[in-house]
């Protein structure tokens, strides 16, 4: 098994689904890097904010 290593200098990015600011790995979220979609509590707040009301119309 590969242990992944990750330097400052070379650790991945995504784009925030709510803000749409990148943001970095942190190795909180090692275990679960493919289902991060947001750079904070903040935006995970806002993002389902905006799910519901999609929802509701």
């Amino acid at each position: 098994m590969t242990d992944k290593r990750y330097t400052k200098s070379n650790l991945p990015q995504k784009v925030c689904a709510a803000c749409g600011r990148p943001f970095a790995w942190r190795r909180k979220w090692a275990r679960d890097w493919d289902n991060v979609k947001t750079c904070s509590e903040r935006c995970k707040g806002a993002l389902r904010k905006m799910n519901a009301q999609e929802r509701r119309g």
